[in-house]
């Protein structure tokens, strides 16, 4: 069982995911972002992209998720400000907005990296961004040919 009472996948598939989870962090590590994944020893501590594995049996998304963890000192400001009900404070428009903006860089560095990357259209994770696997994984005929545009 898992932490909230779903049935844990099995080990092999656990490694499957973990292997996923292992090549998105070497893509954005890749890339130049200081990448690690959530299960990392120094992980909670780490500013960067944050690489989650669903341990779940039946997961409801994707297995492997990626989240923008900002600077302490910004997401302390930004959660103290809404804790007092000041949603519209500084802190908390910034910590949004680079959230916001991360994750589309992310997705899109994902998705040149071969990656199937999406949001989360998940409200109580509505910063993950969800992989798939690799476009590669896919047969021939069900392989997305979508390139994001030039910016």
């Amino acid at each position: 069982m898992t932490e909230f009472g779903y049935p844990r996948a099995c080990e092999e598939v656990l490694a499957v995911r973990r292997e996923l989870a292992d090549q998105v962090v070497r893509a954005l590590q890749d890339a130049g972002l200081p990448a690690f994944r959530e299960d990392a020893p120094d992980g909670p501590d780490i500013t960067g992209p944050r690489v989650m594995i669903d341990a779940d049996a039946e997961p409801a998304s994707a297995t492997v998720c990626v989240s923008w963890t900002p600077d302490s000192g910004m997401a302390r400001a930004a959660r103290e400000a809404f804790l007092a009900g000041d949603v519209e404070a500084p802190a908390v428009r910034r910590f949004a907005t680079a959230s916001t903006r991360m994750q589309g860089e992310l997705i899109r560095i994902l998705l040149s990296a071969g990656f199937l990357a999406t949001w989360e259209n998940d409200v109580m994770n509505p910063d993950h961004i969800q992989v798939f696997g690799r476009k590669s994984d896919l047969p021939p005929a069900l392989r997305p040919t979508f390139v994001p545009p030039a910016r």
